[in-house]
């Protein structure tokens, strides 16, 4: 069930800062960017701006995803690294905690997703018309009922870490959209941002941004 928007109100925590680039840290239940609406403006790229009135927004992360993000500081900055997304050189890690026993200990997903219109913003499986979506897995741990896994996404479509689990029968504990029953009874959708990979957009050097799950 989607709950009202009520976002965290915590100081944002700054990994990285300099003259054409930030990295923060996404809390879970704000949104990356405006929504629809009067009650969805405040976000994480608002309250940015504040501190940083020339912030620029290089990708996104779902409203209860939480975890790595960039942002540019400068047209230039925001060309280079959107591009790095575009082109898949930016490399992403999410931790997640799903239900059940995942086996094996690692392989990848590869089913194309889209938007299920009737139910939106639900994404779907479809191999007809949707758009290819590959991701690696590789478990951390075991609990008795959840597996504690690693995510490494190829692509990034809208959804893409929620659906793939729920494809492969291990939905993403608390996840607001997709999970049912005691699956759903979490205080937050189980899925972060731990790691960010990319090349500087000034110096091309390589970065490496890491959050700590809270979960």
């Amino acid at each position: 069930m989607i709950t009202p928007y009520d976002p965290p109100q915590d100081p944002l925590e700054i990994l990285h800062e300099d003259a054409d680039m930030l990295a923060v840290v996404k809390p879970a239940g704000l949104l990356s960017v405006p929504g629809r609406g009067e009650d969805l403006t405040d976000c994480l790229i608002a309250r940015l701006a504040v501190v940083f009135p020339n912030v620029l927004l290089v990708h996104r992360l779902d409203r209860d995803t939480s975890g790595v993000m960039v942002f540019a500081l400068t047209p230039h900055a925001q060309r280079s690294l959107s591009m790095e997304f575009e082109t898949r050189r930016a490399r992403k890690t999410y931790l997640a905690r799903v239900r059940g026993k995942l086996e094996p200990r690692e392989g990848t997903v590869d089913l194309p997703l889209t938007v299920d219109w009737p139910n939106r913003p639900r994404q779907m499986v479809c191999h007809d018309t949707g758009r290819p979506a590959v991701t690696d897995w590789r478990v951390v741990s075991y609990d008795e009922h959840e597996t504690r896994v690693r995510l490494m996404p190829r692509t990034g479509r809208s959804h893409q870490l929620r659906v793939h689990m729920l494809a492969l029968g291990h939905v993403i504990l608390g996840d607001p959209i997709y999970a049912k029953g005691a699956a759903g009874d979490y205080p937050r959708l189980m899925l972060h941002s731990e790691e960010l990979r990319i090349n500087h957009p000034e110096n091309g050097r390589g970065m490496r941004f890491r959050a700590t799950a809270p979960f």
